[in-house]
This record gives structure tokens, C-alpha cells and sequence, in this order.
């Protein structure tokens, strides 16, 4: 019921605008409007704050669905996630009630602040500081590639509170759009989820009260870690949507095609082709679910499981999208068909949240 509902809202209300978001590199506001009056823009809040409660499965379903017709409008709940989730998983009470209550309304969107422009992979290399001021932190910094940054009211930020310390002496803050000294940089120009404003945030002496630091002082790492072993199987949810969608397109596409006389879908090397792709599709469903469902349950293994969704769906979702462009031939490669579009799409889920290689540095160290 759940992804029929989500398909219908996506096919009639997302989808109509899909390739005027990535032509004109604008924020999918229709998505926005829509997800956000069927309570789907964050659907992971708990009940407690006001949200819909969807367990992990139930919002792997919501992005998969939404990026199988736009990825760019999939990072609204993903990101929203993203972004939340460190208060959730180590916020004190105060400061769920707080932030998770707007989120939930949809009164404003939440950013995950980590990466920087010299700590990408390397995150615990991150210079931007934290320091104590009486009641206050006073934090100063750049931030780098930060998801619908601008859009957002509201921004995980993750600081260096003691520099002797490494990992052990980042913290995180919540920071939101109107603090002094908040500001955005340019939208970076991207190959790919045009829709979805990815700009620098910069921090310049933005004093904000003690009460918004999200857990204890040094736990900030650890946090942001824990938090992308649950979120990286969004993005695996993610890469799953584009990858059907092209899929979907393709099937259509062999079907109505003619060449020497008949629809291009009966001969075997095209047959054999859509059978890989959704084999392909098929198994990384099954890992994205499984991975989920130990998202939920706070499993043992769920770092190997998350980062192995997250691997295995992104590189599907690349060879799959790949695969449909050369099942269109010409038209494959023009932007008035949207398999373009989606190979493109497909390309970041291989890189954010930890890029491939580096998820297979955290399955080798967390072999089950």
C-alpha cells in the first residue's frame, strides 16, 4: 500500500517536472509541496515528535520510489534523515522536541554539515572549530558539498572542540539557517541531481547556545559514523529507484522500437541485456531491504550490511542506467528521453556518503 501510494504521488506529482528541475538546476519545490502535504518529506520522525514513525523499511520505500522518477526530489526524505538523524540517535530530549517538531510539519528541512575541502573520505582531518564561550560555542568554519544547503533551516554541523584529540575531540551542534554569521556559497555545478542545491556553508563566528550541542562534548565522530551506517542505505534505496526507473523506461522502450521488422525486445541480445539488468536490480532490492530491516533493529553487522547496500546498489545503479541508454541507441543520448538524465543521477550515489572504495574499506574491517 505503502509503495503504491508513493508511486501514484511520484508518477502524478513529481515526475511532470523532473527534466525542468535537471534543465534549469532548480530545487523540485512541487516535489517539496507534495511530499510535504502527504507527510512523506520525513517520514523516519518518530510519533513522539509529531512525525509519521516509518520504520527504516518504510523510508527506504519512500526514496526508492520518489528516485524512480526523480532523484534529485529522493534526497528531500533522504537528506531530511541524514540531516536529523544524529539528534535523534544522541540528542538530548530537549532539543528532539525542539528540531524534530518543525521537521516533521515540514516547517523546514534539515543539512548534514561533515565534509570539508580538505576532509572528504578523511573526515576526522576537519579543521572547522568549536570554541567554548561561557553559555555559548562559537563556531568557525567551511563546510563542503553540503545537500540542499540554503533550502535547509537547519544543519548538523560537525566542529573540532578539542584539536589534540582527533576524532575523539569533534562534536556536533545544530545550527540553523538564521544564526549570525550563517552563510551560503554558489550552487556547485554538477554532472548529475541538478535539482538538489549543493553549496559550501560557512561558519564566521556563529555563537550559538551551549543546549545545541547534540550529545556530550568529544561524542560528535562517533555519531556522524553511526549515523551514515543507518543513511547509507538510503542512499542504497536511492540508487535502487534510479536503476528501476531505467529499467522501466528501457522495457517500454524495446517493446514500441522497431528495427528489420519487428520490436527490437525479441531479439536475445537485447532480452539478454534486460535480464541482467533486473537481475542486477532484483538482488540489490533484496540486500538495500535486508539492510534496512537490521537499520531498524540496530543489528550487530549493520555497518558490513549498510556499507554493502550501499556499494552494491550504487554500482548496479550505474551499470543499469548505462545499460538503458544503450538499449536506446541515439535516443538514449539526447535529453528528450530520461535515461540520460538517470545515468547521470546514478553516478553521485557511487561517491557521497563514503565513496565505493571506501566502503569496501569498511566491509573489509567489519567482515561479518
Amino acid at each position: 500500500m505503502l509503495r503504491e501510494s508513493v508511486r501514484a504521488l511520484a508518477e502524478a506529482k513529481i515526475a511532470p517536472f523532473a527534466a525542468a528541475v535537471d534543465e534549469e538546476a532548480r530545487f523540485p519545490q512541487e516535489a517539496l509541496d507534495a511530499l510535504t502535504a502527504n507527510d512523506l518529506h520525513a517520514v523516519h520522525v518518530p510519533e513522539a515528535y509529531g512525525g509519521a514513525g516509518a520504520d527504516a523499511l518504510a523510508t527506504v520505500i519512500v526514496i526508492e520510489e520518489v528516485a524512480r522518477v526523480c532523484a534529485s526530489s529522493s534526497l528531500i526524505p533522504a537528506v531530511n534523515k541524514l540531516g536529523s538523524l544524529p539528534v535523534i540517535l544522541s540528542g538530548s530530549e530537549e532539543l528532539k522536541k525542539k528540531y524534530m517538531a518543525p521537521l516533521a510539519k515540514g516547517d523546514g528541512m534539515f543539512s548534514y554539515c561533515l565534509s570539508e575541502p580538505d576532509a572528504g573520505s578523511d573526515a576526522a582531518g576537519m579543521k572547522t572549530k568549536a570554541v567554548r564561550d561561557g553559555d555559548f560555542w562559537v563556531l568557525n568554519g567551511v563546510k563542503r558539498w553540503i545537500t540542499n544547503a540554503g533550502v535547509s533551516e537547519y544543519y548538523t554541523v560537525m566542529a573540532v572542540t578539542d584539536p589534540e584529540k582527533r576524532s575523539k575531540g569533534i562534536s556536533a551542534f545544530v545550527v540553523e539557517k538564521g544564526d549570525e554569521g550563517v552563510s551560503f556559497g554558489a550552487p556547485e555545478k554538477k554532472l548529475g541531481i541538478k535539482g538538489s542545491p549543493t553549496r559550501e556553508v560557512y561558519l564566521d563566528n556563529v555563537r550559538i547556545p551551549a543546549d545545541r550541542m547534540i550529545g556530550a562534548e568529544g561524542t560528535g565522530f562517533a555519531t556522524a559514523m553511526k549515523t551514515l551506517d543507518h543513511t547509507r542505505i538510503t542512499i542504497a534505496a536511492q540508487a535502487l529507484g534510479i536503476a528501476q526507473g531505467a529499467l522501466d523506461y528501457a522495457k517500454g522502450y524495446v517493446q514500441e522500437r522497431k528495427q528489420f521488422g519487428k520490436p527490437i525486445g525479441d531479439f536475445q541480445g537485447v532480452q539478454f541485456m534486460l535480464a541482467d539488468m533486473a537481475m542486477k536490480v532484483e538482488a540489490a532490492r533484496q540486500l538495500t531491504y535486508a539492510a534496512a530491516a537490521k537499520s531498524e533493529r540496530g543489528d550487530a553487522d549493520l555497518t558490513f550490511q549498510g556499507a554493502a547496500a550501499k556499494c552494491f546498489a550504487s554500482d548496479v545503479a550505474m551499470e543499469v542506467t548505462t545499460d538503458a541508454v544503450q538499449l536506446l541507441g541515439g535516443y538514449g543520448y539526447t535529453r528528450d528521453y530520461p535515461v540520460e538524465r538517470m545515468m547521470r543521477d546514478a553516478k553521485i550515489t557511487q561517491i557521497y556518503e563514503g565513496t565505493n572504495q571506501v566502503q569496501r574499506i569498511v566491509m573489509a574491517r567489519n567482515l561479518p
